[in-house]
């Protein structure tokens, strides 16, 4: 009988051990999650900037090639033997400097025979013009002589306009190129001795959307340079195809650049090129690094103030905008937020919807190049 009841106890106990091992691990388990819910989360550090409603310059953005306003392949008019070449390559050559000479001593010749030949017809034009004002000779005899003088005289311009097509002489002030010819060289009428350009009077040739067309007037200020962040020569529109190319549909579009004394463009160089438009007052901007692209739309995190246990944080909320055109690290911004508003520019990586965030705008990220922070520099 006392086994029995003893028996009973050590199962009772065994049994109201067991019951509480588990109370306490759902009681454990109960308060750990209350604890991390009812948890602060540390505020995340951001930078911020406040939205802007600023004058906006906007601009049509395109691709460029650079040439010269003046700038020529150098060829010789006629055959010949390349007798002396007169420049080095990359030697600015004023207008009318001799660079090539073909051999002319057969034409020289001939010059000598056709000058004896007009002084010869001028002699006898001479003479029968005086005795023609006598009546001593006939009048034919006289209009045949002047002909004759007068044949002397086209054969001798003509045999000058030989000699000097065996000169080839810079047409404009410029800089020569590498020279295609060597010295006792038989060329071909055609064959082309250097490139010759005018490397300070540049042009760039660039198209735009027909859409943007219209935008594009005479005389309108563009910028240019060799990558697309800085575009530090300036320039004005000379000239717009009246058609749309129906293969492309673009436009062309052509501009000379004003300050290319240092010669840092060349002929043939691809180029960025921005057409300014009239600035638009009132247009709401933020950092480029503030806007965030999603299979949703863009959006921002705006930093709001709430009350939260009887404390003012500041929170991040996400607020989708549409965003209009970019220039120079900004955006323009339609729709979605209003000027006055804070916003994160950068630190989005470690927010979410209701994240409680601190700003921290020691270093402000909206200084740096956004085209270089993208590449890593």
């Amino acid at each position: 009988m006392k086994r029995r009841i003893v028996v009973s106890l050590v199962f009772i106990l065994a049994v109201g051990l067991c019951a509480g091992l588990v109370w306490f691990n759902f009681f454990r388990d109960k308060m750990i999650t209350q604890f991390f819910a009812n948890m602060q989360q540390p505020p995340q550090t951001v930078t911020a900037v406040k939205v802007e409603a600023r004058t906006w310059s906007p601009s049509i953005s395109a691709l460029g090639t650079a040439k010269a306003a003046n700038g020529v392949e150098l060829a010789v008019q006629v055959g010949g033997v390349v007798k002396d070449i007169n420049f080095k390559a990359n030697e600015r050559i004023p207008a009318g400097k001799v660079l090539v000479q073909l051999d002319d001593a057969v034409d020289r010749a001939d010059l000598a025979n056709v000058q004896a030949q007009v002084k010869l017809a001028e002699a006898n034009f001479t003479r029968s013009r005086a005795l023609a004002s006598r009546g001593i000779t006939a009048e034919a005899t006289f209009e045949q002589n002047e002909a004759q003088l007068a044949t002397s005289r086209a054969q001798e311009a003509r045999t000058r306009a030989v000699i000097d097509q065996k000169a080839l002489k810079a047409p404009f002030t410029g800089v020569v190129g590498i020279a295609k010819v060597d010295v006792g060289q038989y060329v071909q009428p055609g064959t082309v001795v250097a490139s010759f350009q005018d490397l300070q009077s540049m042009e760039v040739d660039f198209t735009v959307p027909e859409q943007m067309a219209g935008e594009i007037k005479l005389g309108q200020e563009v910028r240019v340079g060799v990558t697309e962040g800085d575009l530090p020569f300036k320039g004005r529109v000379t000239g717009k195809d009246p058609r749309v190319d129906p293969k492309t549909r673009l436009v062309s579009v052509q501009a000379r650049i004003e300050d290319n004394k240092n010669e840092a463009i060349l002929p043939g160089q691809f180029l960025h090129v921005e057409a300014i438009l009239p600035e638009q007052p009132n247009v709401v901007t933020v950092p480029q690094t503030a806007v965030i692209t999603s299979l949703y739309g863009d959006y921002v995190y705006t930093i709001e103030q709430e009350d939260k246990a009887g404390q003012q944080v500041q929170v991040a909320r996400q607020v989708f905008v549409k965003a209009g055109r970019r220039r120079g690290g900004s955006f323009e911004i339609l729709s979605g937020i209003n000027p006055g508003q804070q916003v994160v520019a950068s630190g989005q990586n470690k927010l979410q919807a209701g994240a409680a965030v601190k700003v921290d705008n020691t270093i402000d990220v909206t200084k740096f190049d956004a085209t270089k922070l993208a590449n890593g520099q």
